[in-house]
């Protein structure tokens, strides 16, 4: 089952509600507040890669105060 990690930096203090939404989002398993360079850590699988593609650019990007992002695709999971 394809599997990213998607790094998301937020506008300034709007990381609470960005996490309520993104928890909304179908395909997202977890997502949690983190300390650092990024604002929000969320784990997101889907059945086939292009579904996967799809869930972070039109559902997870397209987040309103969601300023960038950063995925990373797993490769192999144990």
């Amino acid at each position: 089952m394809p599997t990213a990690f998607v790094l998301i930096n937020t506008e300034i203090g709007s990381e609470a509600d960005v996490l309520k939404e993104l928890k909304k989002v179908e395909g997202v398993n977890e997502a949690s507040a983190v300390y650092g360079v990024y604002d929000i850590v969320a784990r997101v699988t889907a059945d086939t890669m292009d579904k996967l593609k799809e869930i972070v650019t039109w559902r997870v990007r397209r987040l309103d105060k969601v300023r960038s992002t950063l995925t990373m695709i797993v490769v192999e999971e144990r």
